[in-house]
């Protein structure tokens, strides 16, 4: 098709993912935003400029502004905890974390299928419909009574919040390209901790001015806050979301432009979704050291960055203020936002067989204050930095990235990985924060906070083992003279010699 041909320009073949392209007439303008944003946006054109822009303004922000929204709900429970929940609904014992192990669980299952279900049913039906279910069930939070009622209302929250993690990286690897993804999955990501920031700020707020108002304690006043502002949020997904390339329907999207995200998926490598599973690509991920290792390192690392979620009972045990113990633990995510940043940045920039380092070393550096509040600093203040500075450690989406990269174009092992690295973290975080972090044992919490040193230590060990194996793949595919081995390095660096404009058919 003519116009799919002229829309997606021949790239100037590189030797390698390392070379950069040359192109002697870019702009001032279009050397800068590739040197802060994309990196070959000076090789695009015209029209594939205004194809990222408009997923940038539609699918990245409503996925954005969802995952906000996403964890501002689920933080508000512990801020709500620490701010009279807990004496109001007579929680005693462990059963404050037997609502967390009751979410975990069913969040478990759901990131297994959720996007299986994504293949079948339209994701911006599907997204919408979860947003508006879990707004609904944040709403009838403020009305419990006793703690078997949050029992029952996390059950549902974490229904619908399941799905949202492994689609949402689905999505975006099936819009964006290589040298777009990184950074596109860290603003996404970052929205976390804002999210989880901004509901201890407003927490802090509403302890302050509301509670009390209308006969309402502050913490209700938070879930009511926290509904009013998910359900049209979930609204505006169903207008925002444009499903797969291959099935959208966007409004904001002509025919020309829905064309041309295909022929770039088709040019990225990444194979079209048709709505059919292929059981015979998830039998042979569970021969490949892919899934025995990405599957389990993601578990043990997202168990190793959880000590934050203890530092608001840490606070309150050595007589903080209602306030400190909002805004600090809120101040602790605002700091994990610039790390996420810079390694997103770095990594968009990184050969590809050095990009395993953006992993790594942070990994390294966390042994610093899992390590201090293991072994129990005999300085508060040392204690306090530990919590601050935990989110330094946050590299997910660094590694979902690599994640896709070592899947190829394959959409079935793609989805299966994905799922199922969040199925394996929500299945451990299930029950074991329960056995490690009993709330008996607060605030020392010393089985805890030594397991998540150690595993911060087999993280790291791991993501070394995933580096060399993958670096074992790519020298023996390349000595049998493979032009694209599928699943190793050179295949996911996607080689813009190997781009192809098969549109032309």
């Amino acid at each position: 098709m003519a116009t799919i041909n002229s829309d997606i320009p021949a790239e100037p073949a590189l030797a390698s993912y390392d070379d950069k392209p040359v192109v002697a007439d870019a702009t001032a303008w279009e050397k800068f935003v590739s040197l802060v944003w994309d990196p070959d946006f000076a090789t695009k054109s015209h029209a594939e400029r205004r194809l990222v822009f408009k997923l940038d303004v539609t699918l990245l922000t409503a996925l954005t502004i969802g995952w906000w929204i996403k964890n501002i709900d689920q933080t508000n429970l512990a801020n709500a905890y620490v701010s009279g929940m807990k004496e109001d609904l007579d929680i005693t014992g462990n059963q404050y974390t037997y609502m967390g192990v009751i979410y975990n669980a069913v969040v478990c299952v759901g990131c297994l299928v959720g996007n299986f279900i994504a293949l079948k049913i339209r994701p911006s039906w599907f997204f919408a419909g979860c947003e508006i279910g879990w707004g609904i069930f944040t709403f009838a939070q403020a009305g419990a009574r006793t703690y078997q009622d949050m029992y029952g209302f996390r059950f549902g929250v974490a229904f619908f919040e399941s799905f949202y993690y492994p689609v949402s990286f689905f999505l975006f690897g099936s819009w964006y390209t290589k040298r777009e993804l990184n950074k596109r999955m860290g603003l996404w990501f970052i929205a976390g901790p804002a999210g989880s920031a901004f509901s201890g700020y407003m927490q802090a707020a509403i302890y302050e001015n509301l509670d009390g108002h209308g006969g309402l304690a502050g913490w209700r006043w938070l879930y009511i806050i926290c509904g009013c502002m998910t359900i049209p949020v979930g609204l505006v997904m169903f207008f925002l979301i444009p499903d797969f390339p291959e099935t959208t329907r966007a409004w904001f999207l002509n025919e020309e432009e829905r064309q041309l995200a295909r022929a770039r998926g088709t040019r990225n490598g990444t194979e079209a979704v048709t709505g059919k599973i292929d059981t015979r690509v998830l039998l042979s991920a569970l021969g490949s050291w892919k899934a025995w290792l990405c599957i389990p390192w993601y578990a043990i690392f997202g168990l190793a960055v959880q000590n934050n979620s203890q530092f608001g009972v840490y606070l309150k045990a050595y007589g903080y203020s209602v306030t400190a113990r909002n805004v600090l633990p809120s101040t602790a995510y605002i700091i994990e936002i610039p790390f996420l940043f810079l390694y997103t940045y770095i990594a968009d920039r990184t050969p590809v067989r050095w990009r395993p380092l953006v992993v790594i070393v942070p990994l390294a550096w966390g042994l610093f204050p899992t390590g201090v509040l293991a072994f129990w600093a005999p300085s508060n203040a040392l204690r306090v930095f530990a919590f601050m500075i935990n989110g330094s450690l946050y590299i997910t989406p660094v590694f979902y990235a690599w994640v896709a990269q070592l899947c190829g174009g394959r959409t079935e092992l793609r989805a299966f990985i994905t799922g199922a690295t969040s199925c394996a973290f929500y299945l451990f975080n299930a029950w074991l924060p329960a056995i490690i972090f009993k709330q008996t044992d607060s605030p020392r919490f010393k089985k805890g906070f030594t397991s998540n040193f150690f595993f911060c230590l087999a993280a790291l060990v791991l993501a070394i083992a995933m580096w060399v194996l993958s670096e074992r793949e790519d020298r023996r595919n390349r000595a049998e003279g493979d032009a694209k081995p599928e699943g190793s390095l050179t295949e996911a660096a996607g080689s813009e010699s190997e781009y192809k404009d098969e549109s032309k058919a």
